[in-house]
């Protein structure tokens, strides 16, 4: 089911992801993260986040085979809602959350790290969205934050095509804040969070607050629709194909229906 590790470090959260082998986010560990988010908004002594996974990846994306388990566009629709909303709640979180990203950030894995403020990331890091490949789409709001970081010509390529781009490149299209090697992702985060932690927090949570109006009101428009979509798109014979191929580890045969 995988769990959520919490602890903490003079001023700063340590959030860690303990899903193996893929740190896959399950609707149970996205509603313990809800809950220790719930701790830290009550701890005054907190002033920034670490978001790190545990083992070889910090995320390889959502439990797939949960996806089995719903029955109806509603549902789908409902779940992608579901992420959409705790992942607004990170990116409008009142202290900085820093996602330190090693190995793999990938469908919802990379669309959970974009709903963080500052992402550390190792030079030979995966970061993506293949979804496409399963014949389905993002869901948690990937459609809408790619492009506010890559582009939209790069998040044109990046969605349409499911490939990744490293840690390196994530740098240079401005997706990562910082590519170091992978031995110092998590130290690197770290220095940065008692950085800011050494700021007045009132200060760093009226930054918060503010930097957000910075995105256009199309931004809660696009998220909207691309719930609708996401639920749509799964009553589709190419996603119960794509979804059912990758659970038995083979190639889809999509018939583009």
């Amino acid at each position: 089911m995988g769990t959520l590790a919490y602890e903490t470090k003079k001023n700063v959260a340590i959030l860690t992801i303990q899903s193996p082998p893929a740190n896959a986010l399950s609707s149970n560990l996205l509603n313990d993260l809800d809950e220790k988010l719930d701790e830290i908004e009550n701890d005054n002594n907190i002033k920034a986040i670490i978001l790190h996974g545990e083992g070889k990846f910090f995320s390889a994306g959502a439990d797939i085979k949960e996806f089995t388990s719903l029955q109806n566009a509603s549902d789908y629709q409902a779940l992608a809602e579901k992420g959409q909303a705790l992942f607004n709640r990170i990116e409008h979180f009142s202290i900085p959350v820093i996602a330190a990203i090693h190995g793999a950030a990938l469908g919802g894995g990379l669309e959970l790290s974009m709903a963080c403020h500052i992402r550390i990331v190792s030079e030979n890091a995966k970061l993506g969205l293949p979804e496409l490949t399963l014949g389905i789409i993002p869901g948690f709001a990937g459609t809408q934050r790619l492009p506010h970081y890559v582009g939209t010509a790069k998040a044109y390529e990046m969605i349409l095509s499911g490939q990744p781009i490293s840690g390196t490149e994530a740098k240079a299209f401005g997706l990562a804040n910082q590519a170091v090697k992978e031995e110092e992702v998590f130290d690197t985060a770290t220095k940065l969070a008692e950085t800011i932690a050494a700021k007045s927090k009132p200060t760093i949570n009226n930054i918060m607050h503010l930097i957000p109006y910075s995105k256009t009101e199309q931004f809660t428009q696009g998220v909207h629709e691309e719930a609708q979509a996401f639920g749509k798109i799964f009553g589709s014979e190419d996603a119960k194909e794509g979804v059912q191929a990758f659970i038995e580890k083979r190639k889809p045969n999509f018939q583009d229906k």
